[in-house]
């Protein structure tokens, strides 16, 4: 039986462009679906800006310590709508060089969402449906959002990105680390932070000591 693909990938984040660029490179015909942006997680809606995040917050703290050294720095402002801007337009630059490797290796790309129809076939939301000799599901996951009300007034780590203006008080629901990271990120923005946990402490299973030494300094 002949297929159109050797292998078909469902997911265009790290793992799956990395499967599907390697086995191009090796010679298979690779088809390729995603329906939000290619990079995944990780270049998204996660580590890249983040951690751009992570930097623009740590600079009110290095510029109060300058300050201890003789430096004569006058108050500043951060300016989100700037910062945005340039977190994003590194995103975008990133999920282009995604594409563009896909593309030198190879890879037919498909912006739409898949699903396994058989065990060898494959359905887009644009109507299109193609066999694949193997079909490879990277999809990840998503945030989850219990059904609580009020919950529409809530955003997730995704959202966090495309806020319109930063909020002048923020609580933090959660005590594991990216919403410990978010909560320090927003307060050295200039955010008043509240987060709640309803655990005894932040941080379950990590070291002890050490979850102890950070509630203290995020206090």
């Amino acid at each position: 039986m002949g297929f159109d693909y050797d292998l078909f990938v469902i997911g265009g984040g790290s793992g799956g462009v990395r499967a599907g660029r390697l086995a191009a490179e090796a010679g298979a015909r690779v088809g390729l679906a995603e329906e939000d942006r290619m990079g995944g997680t990780c270049v998204i809606r996660g580590c890249v800006p983040k951690k751009m995040m992570v930097y623009a917050s740590s600079v009110r703290v290095a510029l109060e310590d300058a300050r201890g050294y003789g430096w004569d720095i006058p108050e500043g402002r951060f300016d989100w709508p700037r910062f945005q801007a340039q977190m994003l337009a590194e995103v975008d630059r990133l999920e282009g060089i995604y594409r563009t490797n896909l593309g030198r290796a190879g890879v037919e790309i498909f912006d739409a969402r898949a699903t396994v129809a058989d065990p060898h076939s494959v359905e887009l939301s644009t109507g299109q449906r193609f066999s694949a000799k193997h079909i490879l599901v990277a999809v990840g996951g998503a945030p989850f959002k219990p059904d609580l009300p009020g919950i529409e007034h809530a955003i997730t780590s995704n959202e966090i990105f495309h806020l319109d203006m930063l909020p002048r008080r923020a609580l933090v629901v959660g005590g594991g680390y990216i919403a410990c990271e978010f909560a320090c990120v927003l307060n050295g923005m200039g955010v008043a932070v509240t987060q709640f946990y309803r655990g005894e402490q932040i941080l379950r299973g990590f070291d002890g000591e050490m979850r102890g030494h950070l509630a203290e300094a995020m206090r």
